[in-house]
């Protein structure tokens, strides 16, 4: 287990993938689309489009990342809402780590409430007659 997660958690999530799942030709378009969180349909009509009056240019660049970018990893994610936060911090890194924060105050607020709670004379009393 502690091999896996090493292996797991040394994985760049937030790095450039094609993705093979959802190709058509090489997974560039569908890679692209992933880490830039935009719709894949229309990455690839705009891509098309490009490729009218830059044939060439086109090709020559799909090819190199093609070559250059690595295939995802089969266990990039654990599960989809980790694939859902990764995505939302690639989209918008200062959003996330606003939600994020807002989060740990929540989580900081309700642990100083336990605190208080245990360490009250009240809790000492009831559990004193509870026993």
């Amino acid at each position: 287990m502690t091999a896996y997660r090493d292996h797991y958690d040394s994985r760049d999530r937030n790095r450039l993938y094609r993705n093979k799942d959802r190709a058509w030709i090489g997974g560039v378009c569908a890679g692209i689309s992933d880490w830039m969180g935009v719709n894949l349909t229309a990455l690839r009509v705009i891509t098309v489009i490009l490729a009218i009056p830059f044939t060439p240019v086109i090709l020559i660049g799909y090819l190199v990342l093609w070559i250059l970018v690595a295939k995802r990893p089969v266990d990039l994610y654990r599960d989809v809402k980790e694939e859902e936060f990764w995505r939302g911090v690639r989209r918008s890194p200062t959003d996330t780590v606003s939600s994020l924060n807002r989060r740990f105050r929540d989580l900081d607020a309700r642990l100083q409430k336990m605190e208080a709670w245990l360490t009250s004379s009240e809790y000492r009393i009831n559990r004193e007659l509870r026993d």
